[in-house]
């Protein structure tokens, strides 16, 4: 993006007289050639037609003003999609609704459930991209530009440089020159071939890490859109001992883009053969995980026969073709038996919990849909709601049922009984995981809602001969999230070049020095060297103090001669700092700045 100039810098110095202006109006508008930045102007264009007017509006597009403008836009336009639930989560989304049924309408309209495909954002984001690019072209051809020529000559008046000395030695001008283009040259800097005054230039990184942050910044945001126009997610959760297939049947829920669907999925498939928790048991971590690690063997395509073994843990996901499996939570799923009233086996096996808590205690449901005949001979549907504890309280009279730690030390099962109709049967969507219990009817003992608290292995006779249930033990679960986010790669990389792109620009100063060597009246070589800086800062007086010690090396200072002799004319002016006979009144120890 373009640098706004809010105030000129001092410069390198112009060739011709000095101006009405004053005698640092050269140096002023070399400053600003020390910048490969296009210029901007802000007046508004006066009377020359549409293109015009389109030329003026696209130099605002580009600018840094404005881009940074759109940045923060961007981050504002953000906010909703954090506060408000988004259509990737359709079941938030309809909890969201049924409890702000006022103010949905409104919402809808603007788009605040869908907000990164909402026609504003998109509107600011489309905007930042064109200026980028528009800001990130002409800049570089510039630059380029800029690298090809010649490092600038010599100023006519060095002593008009922020940092300058001067001293006279019995060396030959050429000799003088030549060492300052060897001296130049070891120090990397990049100098003009050709004989006279040696002028020299170094700091390009400065405006090749700004260039770098813009593509990096670009890079980011084609990442970010990629992502989002060619991506998609699904969860899926998986007992021990079973297996996933990467289909849409089989994943709990899927969330796709405009560019990739329920056709794009990755061929594969896995089998959970085991997952191990670990946690802390002591001190002020006492219940913080230590260990994840879902061991898993998985294959690619169609061909389950040929399969690999692979860890999944945290933050370490298994990568199939082009989708990434991520270990993201884990539980408990109870494993019960129910009977009926004629005492016949209808349910048997394992139902997921949820954990509510970082101890899991888990809530969930058991829904016994071919539970037959009840005592009074009717058909009826039966379920069980309630609590699976890995490690019970000894006493939750007023806490009401909990786990003290996540690991399975004292797994409870505390559930209550319902009979009725469970309403699969309607046509309207269920979450698996809780009761509708609007037809359903709790079981009661002496006129209070019947509820029992078992241990494995223990069983519980349900009230009014409905049978029984029995907790046979329980098994873990692990929650996998199947990722296809082919961006991701472009904007981790986008951002990592962003940050170095910031440090060259801000920590590399783009610098010029000069040396000039001349004969003077008294047989001497008189001997100037100057330097320029981006903006104020001691580097440059530093570095051309110790140019200036190195080449006295070669060109040693000598004392005046005994004469009464005018200076010449290529004596420095009299409001300069005066060349000195000495080392170390020459070489000047912090840049000397004339307003």
């Amino acid at each position: 993006m373009s640098d706004t100039k809010t105030s000129p810098q001092p410069a390198d110095a112009a060739e011709g007289p000095d101006t009405a202006e004053g005698p640092d109006a050269g140096r002023l508008d070399d400053a600003e050639r020390l910048s490969s930045a296009p210029e901007e102007n802000d007046a508004a264009p006066v009377g020359i037609g549409v293109l015009g007017w389109l030329r003026w509006f696209w130099r605002q597009l580009t600018s840094m003003r404005v881009a940074l403008l759109l940045l923060f836009l961007l981050s504002l336009a953000a906010i909703p999609g954090s506060l408000v639930p988004q259509n990737t989560n359709a079941f938030k989304v309809a909890e969201w609704k049924n409890a702000h049924k006022g103010i949905t309408p409104l919402y809808e309209k603007l788009q605040l459930f869908d907000v990164y495909s909402s026609v504003w954002f998109s509107a600011i984001y489309i905007l930042l991209f064109v200026s980028l690019a528009g800001c990130i072209l002409p800049r570089t051809w510039q630059f380029v530009g800029v690298l090809r020529a010649q490092p600038p000559a010599a100023p006519r008046n060095l002593t008009r440089m922020p940092v300058y000395a001067a001293w006279h030695t019995g060396a030959a001008p050429e000799q003088v020159e030549a060492a300052a283009h060897r001296l130049l040259k070891k120090r990397r800097f990049r100098v003009a071939a050709g004989p006279g005054p040696v002028a020299a230039e170094k700091g390009y990184l400065r405006e090749v890490g700004n260039l770098l942050f813009h593509f990096a910044l670009f890079a980011l945001l084609t990442g970010f859109a990629w992502a989002s126009l060619d991506s998609g997610s699904g969860t899926k959760i998986v007992l021990e001992g079973q297996g996933y297939s990467n289909t849409t049947t089989q994943l709990d829920d899927f969330t796709g883009s405009r560019f990739y669907g329920v056709d794009d999925l990755d061929a594969f498939g896995f089998k959970l053969d085991g997952f191990t928790a670990d946690f802390q048991t002591s001190g002020p971590a006492a219940g913080t995980a230590k260990e994840f690690v879902a061991n898993v063997r998985y294959w690619e395509g169609s061909d389950s026969g040929r399969q690999k073994n692979a860890r999944i843990e945290v933050n370490h996901p298994l990568e199939v073709g082009g989708s990434k499996v991520f270990l993201t939570a884990h539980g408990f799923a109870p494993v019960v038996t129910v009977r009926n009233a004629q005492n016949e086996v209808v349910y048997r096996g394992p139902t997921v919990f949820l954990p509510r808590d970082s101890n899991v205690t888990s809530f969930g449901a058991i829904k016994v849909n071919d539970y037959g005949t009840g005592p009074d001979g009717q058909k009826t549907q039966m379920a069980f709601q309630g609590f699976f504890l890995p490690t019970a309280a000894s006493d939750f009279t007023h806490t009401g049922p909990i786990s003290v730690f996540p690991a399975a030390a004292n797994p409870q099962l505390v559930i209550s009984a319902y009979v009725g109709d469970l309403r699969t049967d309607s046509g309207l969507p269920q979450n698996v995981y809780e009761l509708d219990d609007k037809a359903l009817t709790q079981l009661q003992v002496d006129g209070k809602p019947a509820a029992v608290k078992l241990k494995v292995g223990e069983g519980w006779d349900l009230p009014d001969g409905y049978g029984s249930i029995t907790f046979d033990g329980y098994q873990q679960w692990a929650n996998f999230t199947v990722s296809h986010r082919p961006g991701n790669a472009i904007a981790l990389l986008g951002a990592v070049a962003a940050i170095l792109g910031l440090i060259g620009s801000l920590f590399v100063q783009r610098r010029r020095i000069w040396v000039r060597a001349v004969a003077a009246p008294d047989g001497r070589t008189l001997v100037e060297v100057a330097g320029l800086g981006r903006s104020d800062s001691a580097r440059t007086a530093e570095e051309l103090a110790e140019l200036a010690v190195e080449l006295q090396d070669d060109a040693p200072a000598t004392d005046a001669p005994a004469t009464d002799a005018p200076p010449g004319p290529d004596a420095p002016a009299t409001d300069a700092p005066a060349a000195a006979d000495s080392p170390a009144a020459a070489v000047p120890t912090a840049p000397e700045t004339k307003e």
